[in-house]
This record gives C-alpha cells, structure tokens and sequence, in this order.
C-alpha cells in the first residue's frame, strides 16, 4: 500500500472567498522574535556563487521575479507570498546553479509552493498555467513542484524582509513615531508598512540586493519609507536609524548605504516609467495595485 503525502489543492478553488486572518499580535514580537529570525536567515542565503553568477547577467532572473510580481498582483496574494517565492527560487537555482527547460514552469512552481505556506486561499496550478500562456501543463507544473521540493529538501518556510517588517515597525514605533493620537498613529504605521513593502519587493526584483541579508534589506526599505514621508526632522531620523541598524545588528553606515542604493534603484524605476508614457499604464493594473501606495504605483517592476 503507497501512502502519499503529497498536498493537493483543491480543485474547487473560489477567488474572492471570505478569508479570517489573526490580528496582530504584540507578544509574538520583540527582541527575542528579531534575533531568532537574525539567527535563522543566514541559513536561506543563497551561495556566494550564485550571486556572483547572477550579479554578472541578471536580466533572466530579474524577468524571472517580475513575472512572478505580476502574477501575485494578479491573483490578489499575500504581500508574503512574493518574496518567499523569489527566495524559493533563488535558492533553487543555487543547488543547482542552471536554469531548467521552462523558467517560467520554475517560477510557478515557486509560487504555488509559497501560496501554499504563506496565504489563506492558495493559488491553483490552472490559473498559473493560463498566467503563463500554457507554456506548460499543469502536470509539469506540479512535477516542477516535486524537484522544487525534493532539490530544497522540504526547507521552504524560508525568513524574507516581510517577516521582519512588522517587528521593526513595532519597534520603531514604540520609539515616537505614531505618538500623536491612535488614530494617526495607526494611520502612519499603515503607510510605513505599505511603503516598506513595496520597497522591499522591489528590492527582490533588483540583482544588486540579492547579497543582502532580509533584515538588512527590510531595515533599509522602513528607513527609506521613513524618509520619504517627510513628517521627521534630521535628528529624529537619525535616531531611528539606529535603531534600526542595532535591531538588524549591522553599522549605520551600512544601514545608510543600503537606504541610498534602494533610494536610488527607485529612482530608476519612475524614470523608466515615466519614459514609458502614461498610455502604456492601464487603470486594470492601477485597480490590482490598490494596496499600494499613491507616490508608488508608477514604479516599473
């Protein structure tokens, strides 16, 4: 008698379903939650030889994460189901450093495998195979899925920038960022978190961040996000950047380096959109991108 433990999804999938998520909890944060995380991400690095590889000719995997950004924001997943499935990938493809027949049958493969872990309503393999065109067939989709697993060894829970986000954000606003009333302190941290998500995901998409530990990078993008709200003086700004730069155990000076190359890759990014010209920029993708900032939106993933 075979026993499989294989996890199928449902094939009465439904999109848009009521979905009941636990609030945020204070106690499961803190200190001690940041440095087991610190502790735990080193061991989802993907090697140096790999980033050497791919910092020499990033375009493949960059077009790899894009897609798989635009298939998240298409199926409506949770903003921790992006980076898990860019460092399923990347980790992937560091165990075995070439690339297989269909990227794209490996991109999906990392998707399905995140949705899975890391959302309520997982996305099904028929709705990534009709992303892709049919390029390939849900059977190959689900094979890919196997050697996914089976080349990662079942390791998939990885720790990305969005497992340390809502830490530091606890943090830095225990420090006077939202003091003001709770209403607007509530709505400040809503915005800080939106922000830094999208910094963060765009850090995904960029090669030169691939070295980065998470929490450096999720460091780096609140601190920007910080930055670009305005409602800080100098001295207060420098101050939250060392904390941050204490919580994620770097020097500031790497910290601010950091803040500078994300400050500067977005940058990038509004001026390839902006050259793009605004009939390119369809309202759809303005109406899936709801959860994103305004001043964010016209970043060119």
């Amino acid at each position: 008698m075979s026993v499989s433990l294989w996890c199928e999804e449902a094939q009465g999938h439904i999109t848009g379903s009521s979905q009941l998520r636990a609030a945020w909890d204070p106690t499961v944060s803190g200190h001690r939650v940041i440095q087991r995380l610190l502790h735990v991400e080193e061991r989802y690095m993907p090697s140096l030889l790999y980033i050497t590889l791919i910092q020499r000719d990033p375009e493949r995997r960059e077009e790899l994460a894009k897609w798989a950004l635009e298939v998240c924001c298409e199926c409506g997943c949770d903003e921790a189901v992006f980076p898990l499935s860019v460092s399923l990938m990347d980790r992937f493809l560091s165990a075995s450093l070439s690339i297989p027949v269909s990227p794209y049958c490996l991109a999906a493969g990392c998707i399905l495998i995140a949705s899975k872990l890391a959302d309520c309503d997982n996305v099904t393999a028929d709705t990534l195979c009709a992303a892709a065109e049919y390029s390939f067939q849900p059977s190959s989709l689900r094979e890919m899925e196997r050697v996914i697993l089976a080349t990662l060894r079942w390791d998939t829970a990885a720790v990305t920038p969005q497992d340390f986000l809502p830490h530091f954000l606890a943090s830095v606003v225990g420090r006077g960022v939202g003091d003001s009333s709770d209403s607007e302190g509530e709505l400040l941290s809503t915005t800080l978190r939106r922000h830094s998500d999208t910094l963060a995901a765009m850090c995904a998409c960029d090669s030169r961040f691939l070295g980065a530990p998470p929490s450096l990078v999720a460091a780096a993008s609140l601190n920007c996000a910080l930055r670009g709200l305005g409602s800080k003086g100098p001295t207060q700004l420098a101050v939250l950047s060392e904390a941050l730069a204490e919580l994620c155990q770097a020097d500031v000076v790497m910290l601010q380096c950091y803040s500078e190359m994300i400050e500067y890759a977005l940058r990038q990014r509004l001026r390839s959109g902006l050259q793009q010209g605004p009939m390119e920029k369809d309202e759809e993708v303005e109406d899936e991108r709801a959860g994103t900032p305004t001043d964010m939106r016209e970043i060119d993933f």
